[in-house]
């Protein structure tokens, strides 16, 4: 019996992409490298999305405080609010948070620009002009989103902590030294390591899905718009993926 016509296609996207993912690492260690692009990149990825994702963080952190802490006045826990929202920060809610948000400005951004480049032919005039398009285009921008977006992940979660600070003294009178002793105190190794590593995965995911949809893209400027928006698709889908790896990884070595 055949397969479903989606489930082939599913199958067939799932080939290309391990294909372009291989190209990437065997492609990317080889010289010349370009160094320039790659610094180029990593501002426009890095530095740019920045507002975006302090602002995030910010909310993130003083709503996520000011929502837990009437159940914790109910269970006469409220002292304990400073670690928890640290612990659920850190571990979960920053790094995925902060990806998914990374997904839609950066993962879109980058289906766009190589859709708009491949449909125009930008990227065949750069093979005829000697200069490797794939490299160039592809390895700088997927080492730049791997790279800056843990670094991201660290800002947004410093962030969404002052946020939570912040939220903590709209009904009570916390200081600064307080606050965050307890949430130094009730952090560990093992609950900053993994999402940090994680968050390379994750800006990996991002940079490679999106990069392959543009590179992919077809049907002149309707293709460039479907780049963008199955690029954003696809790498939210992914972050959860390898969120829920990393889960059963940390479970299995008994990381918690």
């Amino acid at each position: 019996m055949p397969l479903p016509l989606s489930t082939r296609k599913i199958l067939a996207e799932t080939g290309a992409l391990s294909r372009f993912t291989g190209k990437f690492f065997t492609t990317g260690i080889k010289p010349r490298y370009e160094w320039n692009e790659l610094i180029r990149q990593c501002f426009v990825i890095g530095y740019r999305s920045l507002p975006l994702v302090a602002l995030t963080g910010f909310i993130m952190g003083l709503v996520l405080t000011m929502q837990l802490r009437p159940s914790l006045v109910d269970y006469g826990v409220e002292s304990q609010l400073p670690a928890m929202v640290a612990i659920a920060i850190v571990r979960e809610i920053g790094p995925v948070i902060t990806a998914l948000i990374f997904a839609g400005k950066i993962g879109s951004s980058i289906g766009a620009e190589l859709g708009s480049m491949k449909v125009t032919e930008q990227i065949d005039a750069m093979e005829v002009s000697g200069t490797n398009p794939f490299k160039f285009l592809v390895v700088t921008r997927v080492l730049s989103a791997t790279l800056m977006l843990p670094i991201l992940v660290i800002l947004s979660d410093v962030i969404s902590l002052y946020g939570s600070y912040l939220g903590v003294n709209i009904r009570s009178t916390t200081s600064f030294n307080l606050f965050f002793s307890q949430v130094i105190d009730n952090l560990s190794y093992s609950d900053v390591i993994p999402a940090f590593i994680k968050s390379y995965f994750f800006g990996f995911a991002v940079g490679i899905i999106g990069c392959f949809k543009g590179y992919h893209s077809n049907k002149g400027t309707e293709g460039v718009g479907q780049s963008a928006n199955s690029a954003v698709v696809v790498a939210s889908i992914m972050i959860f993926i390898l969120d829920l790896i990393a889960v059963q990884i940390t479970d299995l070595l008994g990381i918690n």
